[in-house]
């Protein structure tokens, strides 16, 4: 990869991230294209040309997120953490992401692009589900989660989630905070109680 495609590969990123942010915080509909050239320091010209139109701006963003919180998990899972240092990360890191999400945001997503939420249902499926079994058979070799649990219980577990979280009537008459304890429940469920060193 040569300058020139470094240099657009970042462009697209920064206005990936400002599109995300603005999505998630205002709703797609009440976000503009001048609005994200603005936070991302490009021309309105310079988003079309690279994505084409909103909709296009929307998939990629969240395709975006997605891959960068891959990636960032995985690391944590190499870097030599604790099991404990590792939920710890995933559970601050879940909590801010709720913060920023704007229900119409997630309304648009599930209920107007099916195909995005085709994308993602296979995202967490060959992606997250991976992952998140690692990080259980660590913790389980680390002695935090009942070995006795088998990886067959825990994806019913996440898996009612999931279900739920794609259920926008229920997940809309949840408070943001509310919905933060869920990310905590998710995690420290596994393990009776967040421990008091954390």
């Amino acid at each position: 990869m040569n300058g020139f495609e470094r240099r657009t590969m970042r462009k697209k990123k920064d206005i990936c991230r400002a599109a995300f942010e603005l999505f998630c915080t205002q709703g797609v509909q009440k976000t503009s294209i001048a609005q994200i050239a603005k936070k991302a320091n490009v021309s309105q010209v310079t988003i079309y040309n690279y994505f084409g139109s909103k909709e296009n701006l929307l998939k990629e963003s969240i395709k975006d997120f997605m891959e960068e919180k891959v990636v960032q998990y995985e690391r944590l899972l190499e870097e030599g953490m604790s099991f404990l240092e590792i939920v710890e990360e995933i559970v601050f890191d879940k909590s801010e992401s709720v913060r920023m999400m704007n229900y119409e945001f997630i309304q648009t997503i599930l209920v107007k692009y099916q195909d995005m939420k085709q994308f993602i249902d296979d995202y967490y499926k060959n992606k997250a589900i991976p992952l998140m079994i690692r990080l259980i058979d660590k913790g389980r070799r680390e002695g935090y989660i009942n070995r006795d649990i088998s990886n067959e219980a825990f994806l019913f577990y996440i898996g009612i989630f999931k279900e739920t979280i794609n259920q926008y009537e229920l997940i809309s008459k949840l408070s943001k905070s509310a919905m933060q304890e869920l990310s905590s429940l998710f995690f420290y469920g596994i393990l009776g109680e967040k421990p008091s060193n954390l």
